[in-house]
């Protein structure tokens, strides 16, 4: 008792000052080799699975990458001169090859330093489109892949403000772009420009349930400038760079085909526009227009969505989650809520589904009612589709067979949606006549691949699905020993080759075909381990039981010349993890982690530490559990407590530990964990928190997955905030957020005002905010700053 008593107050001290001139710093030798390594490509790869394409960034973003002019409006992130999202990660490189070549080889005509974002095969998979972003705006590329060869077919006038600013045409020769109308309006200051008077919202006393949003309009100076940004005119534009204009300017929210390319459905977004929820809730027009752009039809109106009902399996009423049916030519696919869209009502069927084929003269059909919220549709090669449903109360999903030949229906799964050991997997997709993925049939039958999870582990397996007598019989079940293996692909069903990535715990996921009728694999990639330090540290998927008998897991991870069987050293601990909800404790004790996983350490958990002697849990079970009418988060607190103990209790029992220096920490929903632990348990000497919430009054209108408002259950909230508690908390904290976060409810505000009360308190609190940075890092100076923070920080209150 008096070691901690004498620990807490050299903390004190190490916290004394207010604030401190801090440059950016780098973390120990140790945790820096892993940090500063070379990111394998990204691999993109056509239907056919004959064409790779790797994509090369760089590992880490830079400070001046996230020093740029920004706007933030309805929900958006955008570069005002550039017309592209803020936070955009780009490619720098682009290589190609044939999956039968050896080698990828470099793309020819690449433009000077790229900025390569968006890219996309077209229809007859020959060539691959993708923007370029200069000083100035936005490109358009080709690649022909037989030629490899880029060449720009656009000027910089591109607007990908609101995303992909192109779709590809049905003859591969054309495509529909996006462009910055000519005369665009010039952008209003807010700091030089005088407001014309107040701005004033109101109500007209409907009971709605809205989240606490981030980068809302706020004024009319934002409503003129968001239409500026958004606003594009749709020009055609050829491979030899011709183009024509096609339609006006209006703020397109959506441009989608027909999959015969004959009709074109254009969503826009209209006014009133809206303070307290974003853009997607603005007023919308979909209209239907012929290829030589002709209207035919609007086929739906959406006005503004700011009043919704509680729940997470409530909807807006009205036509919804309209898009074009994939196996047809041109008919249109929605669904309308039957309850109102409220959850709360009442009702034999939730939803119904419309067809509506072109050019909708006739009155739309109905094709079929859900029980629960609809989900969606796969349709197939043949005359078979699969409608799914959903209700987040039960978490129960429902998908049904239909036969298209007599709209007969049967229901082929009905499960728990978190019951991963029954997840049957997904059907393995082909394109059709139209270029459109659908379930691939053949004499009707198809295949379901699926990621095996187990209670003895995981074993990824191929089904075969019979449509009519609804049987299934396993065509493989993969039981590799001491590595594992992602099925990626079926490539020939008939000879048994599949595309799989395989990966161990020290050998990085490669692309491999496989033949599962004989086993044998070939190496497509060869992408070498980056993190060779690390190679040889034990890591294992260990069990657990909490107090009231819920199993729970973590990946152990001990260094690599640790002595496990007579453990006289005994290793600090730390453990990093993120709270899940659960509606039974079955669910919740399911395991999905997979010792041969590849060890990838990153800013985002505690491993990079297993290389300084600590003992690390990474990915920590923390499941919060309400079995019927009980909701998860009314015993939030004490099953987390008991999470954390468990954890402990185990490891401690293994001999491995030293419990009295056991760190916990989080981010985000894990960062609200953090603080709760270190405020209502004893059993930690230190926590780190990142980028979370602590007040759950400033996120009245749920948060996470609790429904409830404040008003519902304002004990609940209550409690669960670490600020209600801050008078309790004493244990030393490290507090860090990026000083621009974007994610909904965790405002940077939450970790500032929770520090004031820390300290004004007496806690032994740091709090270190992250210049430019949003919800998740990016910037490699502020990311081997946080990880040298960390570091200082456990070495001081674990290690001295």
């Amino acid at each position: 008792m008096n070691l901690r008593l004498t620990a807490v107050a050299f903390l004190f001290a190490v916290f004394a000052n207010a604030q401190e001139s801090v440059t950016y710093q780098k973390p120990s030798s140790e945790i820096l080799q892993l940090a500063e390594f070379q990111r394998a490509p990204s691999v993109m790869m056509n239907s056919k699975k004959d064409w790779m394409v790797f994509s090369y960034r760089p590992t880490y973003k830079s400070l001046d990458d996230l020093n740029q002019e920004e706007m933030k409006l309805a929900g958006l992130r955008v570069n005002p001169v550039t017309n592209i999202s803020s936070s955009i990660t780009y490619s720098n490189n682009l290589k190609i090859r044939r999956l039968t070549d050896k080698t990828e080889v470099q793309v020819h005509g690449l433009p000077a330093n790229p900025k390569i974002a968006y890219t996309a095969f077209s229809p007859d998979e020959k060539k691959l489109a993708f923007t370029n972003t200069t000083a100035k705006g936005v490109e358009l590329w080709i690649l022909d892949l037989a030629s490899n060869t880029a060449k720009k077919i656009t000027a910089d006038n591109l607007n990908a403000n609101l995303g992909m600013p192109y779709v590809w045409m049905k003859d591969s020769e054309t495509l529909l772009v996006r462009q910055i109308p000519a005369g665009r309006n010039a952008l209003i200051d807010d700091k030089t420009t005088l407001p014309t008077g107040p701005t004033v919202s109101s109500s007209d006393g409907k009971v709605s349930q809205n989240r606490t949003y981030q980068d809302l309009l706020k004024n009319p100076q934002d409503e003129a400038n968001f239409e500026t940004l958004a606003k594009s005119e749709l020009v055609k534009v050829s491979l030899n760079g011709n183009s024509q204009p096609y339609k006006s300017a209006e703020i397109y929210s959506g441009v989608s085909f027909s999959p015969d390319g004959n009709y074109l459905m254009l969503t826009t977004i209209q006014k009133p526009y809206s303070y307290i929820v974003p853009l997607s809730r603005f007023p919308m027009t979909a209209s239907v227009y012929a290829a030589n752009g002709n209207l035919v039809k609007t086929v739906n109106e959406v006005p503004l969505n700011e009043i919704m009902p509680k729940g997470f399996s409530s909807v807006r009423t009205g036509k919804r989650n309209m898009s074009w049916r994939d196996d047809q030519p041109s008919t249109l696919v929605y669904a309308e809520a039957l309850d109102g869209g409220d959850q709360a009502k009442t009702a034999d069927y939730r939803d119904e589904i419309f067809l509506w084929e072109a050019p909708f003269n006739n009155a739309p059909k109905s094709f079929f009612k859900t029980q629960q919220r609809f989900n969606g549709v796969d349709w197939s090669n043949a005359d078979f589709a699969v409608v799914s449903d959903g209700w987040y109360d039960t978490r129960n999903t429902k998908s049904y067979l239909i036969n298209l030949k007599d709209n007969s229906s049967k229901i082929i799964e009905d499960r728990n949606s978190q019951d991963v050991y029954s997840d049957p997997g997904t059907f393995n997709t082909t394109k059709n006549q139209y270029g459109r993925y659908v379930i691939d049939v053949k004499n009707n039958k198809t295949n379901l691949i699926g990621a095996g999870f187990t209670k003895d582990g995981q074993f990824p397996f191929i089904d075969e699905f019979d449509f009519n007598s609804l049987a299934k019989k396993r065509v493989y079940t993969s039981k590799l020993k001491n590595s594992k293996e992602n099925i990626v692909d079926i490539l020939d069903a008939k000879k048994g080759d599949v595309l799989v990535v395989e990966q161990s715990s020290s050998q990085y996921p490669n692309y491999f075909v496989r033949n599962i009728k004989n086993g044998k694999g070939k190496a497509v990639t060869q992408f070498a381990n980056p993190f060779e330090s690390i190679k040889d540290v034990y890591k294992e998927v260990i069990k657990y039981k909490r107090n009231d008998g819920v199993e729970l897991t973590g990946t152990l991870y001990l260094p690599a010349n640790y002595d496990r069987k007579n453990h006289k050293e005994k290793l600090p601990l730390l453990i990093w993890a993120y709270p899940t909800e659960y509606k039974d404790k079955d669910t919740a004790g399911q395991n999905t982690q997979n010792p041969n996983d590849f060890t990838f350490p990153s800013y985002g958990s505690f491993i990079y530490w297993v290389a300084k002697g600590y003992a690390v849990l990474d990915d920590a079970a923390f499941p919060i559990i309400g079995e019927g009418k009980t909701e998860p988060n009314d015993t939030f607190i004490s099953q987390l407590v008991a999470n954390g103990k468990a954890a402990i209790d185990a490891l401690d029992e293994r001999g491995y530990i030293d419990r009295k220096k056991v760190a916990v920490g989080g981010h985000s929903y894990g960062a609200f964990m953090t603080a709760n632990l270190l405020t209502h348990s004893k059993d930690y000497a230190c926590g780190i928190a990142r980028s979370g919430a602590y007040n759950r009054t400033l996120t009245p209108f749920g948060f996470q997955r609790e429904q409830r408002n404040y008003w519902d259950v304002p004990e609940v909230y209550n409690t669960m905030s670490p600020f209600m508690n801050a008078d309790k908390m004493k244990t030393p904290l490290l507090l860090i957020h990026g000083d621009a976060d974007n994610n909904p409810g965790t405002f940077t505000l939450q970790t500032e005002r929770y520090f004031q009360a820390l300290k004004n308190l007496g806690a032994p609190v740091r709090m270190v905010l992250l210049p430019k940075e949003a919800h998740g890092y990016a910037a490699k100076e502020n990311i081997l700053h946080v990880l040298w923070e960390q570091d200082q920080f456990l070495e001081k209150c674990l290690k001295k």
